[in-house]
């Protein structure tokens, strides 16, 4: 089993959108027994609470639900347990860095966004502050990353079995 991460900062936004894009990509594929996906922040703003309602909304417009994730905290031991931990921006990056004890396992941190090498950008914008237009963005951004993560899964891990 494959295990991927999404980190953003307080785990209501970006990241849960992402959790519940690749879950459906994985599903469509039949892949979700070989790919088990989480999401994280790196403050403990929203411990507990459900994504942003905006969040839910533009989710569910494109057929995903993610009404029941719960917000959580990154911790040391993600990096330990994940096979890719993937970050929203530059914050998120330097904070898992820095929390990150091993530097094997720092190698393991990289930025969705990477996955989508079209954009000009590694930092998918924090929507929270925003109006809803910033939620559809958002999703059309992660759900190019997250088809070339799925490529890249395929590529890489998936068709050898592992």
């Amino acid at each position: 089993m494959i295990r991927v991460l999404f980190v953003c900062m307080g785990n209501v936004c970006r990241s849960p959108m992402a959790q519940g894009i690749m879950q459906k990509l994985l599903e469509q594929h039949d892949l979700d027994d070989q790919v088990l996906v989480d999401s994280a922040g790196t403050h403990a703003y929203h411990l507990g609470r459900s994504p942003d309602p905006r969040a839910i909304l533009a989710a569910q417009a494109r057929g995903i639900d993610i009404r029941h994730l719960r917000a959580r905290q990154a911790e040391p031991r993600d990096l330990k347990e994940f096979d890719l931990v993937l970050v929203m921006d530059e914050q998120n990056y330097d904070t898992l860095s820095f929390i990150c004890t091993d530097p094997a396992q720092r190698e393991k941190i990289g930025y969705l966004l990477d996955y989508a090498p079209h954009f000009a950008t590694r930092t998918v914008p924090d929507p929270y502050y925003g109006g809803d237009m910033g939620f559809e963005k958002v999703m059309d951004m992660l759900e190019d990353a997250c088809l070339g993560l799925l490529r890249h899964l395929q590529d890489r891990y998936l068709r050898r079995g592992l």
